[in-house]
């Protein structure tokens, strides 16, 4: 096991981009557009949450301080979670999560797919479980991306809007720091310049499809990954972690 601590880092910038979004997908359970689409966001807010679980299991075992996956998710404020700024934005509307959900599987599946044959075995095995389930993920988001976006007029509209808020946020996936230039040169983690020009071509072959347009580049908002957040992550974190804080201890 390496005690490096970028290693603890790495896996907790995995671990939280899958536990933010998926208690930001929980939120639709009960409130879904249809009772299939309601079953289906909360099922992937499950994969998601089950990804985390095991990302933070093997993190503080790297760690080596004796914090469990329930510590690591209840016991931490918001300055020391590691997600993108991408997967705490609110839900807005269907169209919104969807466009969200969309930008983030694309990266996701491209990094996994690298993780699948990380130099860290274990991480290695948690993206070969993981892999199976993002697939599926990408290609729900990608379906409702270019029904929305090639729907009505209004929903190619709200849509439209959604790209032109969400685009700031996508920057941040590709932007190595020094932890991610460690885990690179470590051969743990992928070349995120690599999985960018992936990404691109997946998004701009769907959003042809979806009649959507991409903003011009630009300016990115950027901070998650060193624990520098939008105000959304503390009401995220109020609600998930109300009961263990509340009930210090406590087990389910």
């Amino acid at each position: 096991m390496n005690l490096e601590p970028s290693h603890f880092e790495y896996l907790l910038r995995l671990a939280d981009n899958a536990l933010i979004l998926g208690q930001r997908q929980s939120e639709w359970c009960g409130h879904g557009p249809v009772l299939e689409q309601d079953i289906a966001l909360t099922n992937i807010a499950l994969d998601q949450i089950g990804q985390a679980r095991m990302l933070l299991a093997y993190a503080g075992k790297v760690e080596g301080k004796g914090r469990t996956e329930d510590a690591l998710a209840f016991l931490r404020d918001a300055g020391e979670f590691r997600n993108l700024l991408l997967v705490e934005q609110p839900n807005e509307d269907w169209g919104y999560t969807i466009l969200r959900q969309f930008f983030f599987d694309a990266f996701n599946f491209f990094l996994y797919q690298e993780l699948c044959d990380s130099a860290d075995a274990e991480l290695a095995v948690i993206a070969q479980k993981a892999i199976k389930e993002i697939t599926y993920h990408l290609r729900f988001s990608s379906e409702w991306v270019i029904r929305l976006g090639d729907g009505t007029g209004l929903s190619h509209r709200k849509m439209q809007e959604a790209v032109s808020d969400l685009w700031m946020y996508t920057g941040e996936m590709f932007l190595p720091d020094a932890i991610d230039e460690w885990a690179k040169d470590a051969g743990i983690g992928p070349s995120l310049q690599a999985i960018h020009v992936q990404w691109n071509a997946r998004v701009r072959e769907i959003f042809k499809e979806a009649t959507l347009e991409l903003p011009e580049s630009g300016w990115m908002q950027q901070g998650g990954k060193q624990g520098i957040h939008t105000e959304h992550l503390g009401y995220i974190l109020a609600d998930m972690q109300f009961l263990q804080r509340a009930y210090p201890g406590l087990e389910w």
